[in-house]
């Protein structure tokens, strides 16, 4: 029977911050050993497509939970896109630009973000990100969007956007880039809810499902598998949670977790 194998990306699969911009070579080499086995290889994070670096779009996977969750492509197939209200979407750009904050809005294929959000363009260029599917040119009446980030300059600005997120029961959000970021989502599509709809999709049990991830964000989605795998570098929140805890990611922790865990 086939298996089914969820990475997250940052602090997974990369420390963007610790120089690993690359998926190291005997990550990539277990992985593959698992496709040409006949397993399906996904990646599950909460950046949307735009954010996603050449090196993860081009490495091969059959699929990518996106946007926490919201977005499902498996073969290029988009099988689940849900976007936040859009009067919702207006009044936080609204109160964005009132109070000069920066922000990103991430659609399916494109994301959002003003030319004054430099902040936001620095960080995301020191990632090696590609501005293919970055614009500042948008009508809000015509995209669709599956979530939000906002960088905060001061705590008032922060009090603020704290505001703007509890005021729609609906959504959830998180601390993420540093303390002053913010990304908001929809409560109802997590990393978990995406994967029972991939499965579901490939007629794959649970029970041969597997995870990998070390954040907050990828709490349910260790809980939700038949096997949730913590990173050594994950918080003990995280691996409290988990089935079994694999090497950090600077030491190759995905090949390590895969070759005890997920290998027959």
């Amino acid at each position: 029977m086939k298996k089914a194998v969820f990475f997250d990306i940052d602090g997974t699969l990369l420390d963007c911050m610790d120089g690993i911009l690359d998926i190291t070579p005997k990550v990539k080499k277990m992985i593959k050993s698992l496709q040409e086995n006949g397993d399906y290889v996904f990646i599950a994070t909460g950046r949307p497509y735009a954010l996603l670096d050449k090196n993860i779009l081009n490495f091969g996977f059959d699929g990518f939970i996106l946007a926490n969750g919201a977005h499902v492509l498996i073969n290029n197939e988009t099988i689940h896109s849900e976007p936040i209200d859009k009067e919702f979407i207006k009044d936080l750009v609204k109160e964005f630009e009132k109070n000069n904050i920066q922000y990103i809005l991430q659609g399916e294929l494109y994301s959002y973000m003003k030319e004054h959000c430099k902040e936001f363009y620095a960080y995301y260029d020191g990632l090696g990100i590609s501005r293919k599917y970055l614009t500042g040119k948008f009508n809000l009446e015509d995209v669709d969007i599956h979530k939000v980030e906002m960088l905060c300059p001061d705590d008032e600005s922060m009090d603020l956007c704290l505001s703007l997120a509890k005021s729609n029961p609906e959504c959830d959000y998180f601390s993420s880039v540093n303390k002053r970021a913010l990304e908001l989502y929809l409560k109802k599509n997590t990393k978990g809810t995406a994967i029972l709809k991939a499965i579901e999709y490939l007629d794959i049990p649970i029970e041969n499902t597997f995870a990998f991830g070390d954040g907050k964000n990828d709490i349910e989605m260790l809980s939700t598998v038949g096997c949730g795998i913590a990173m050594g570098n994950a918080s003990d929140e995280v691996k409290k949670i988990a089935k079994k805890i694999t090497d950090s990611v600077q030491n190759d922790g995905v090949a390590v977790g895969i070759k005890k865990f997920v290998m027959d």
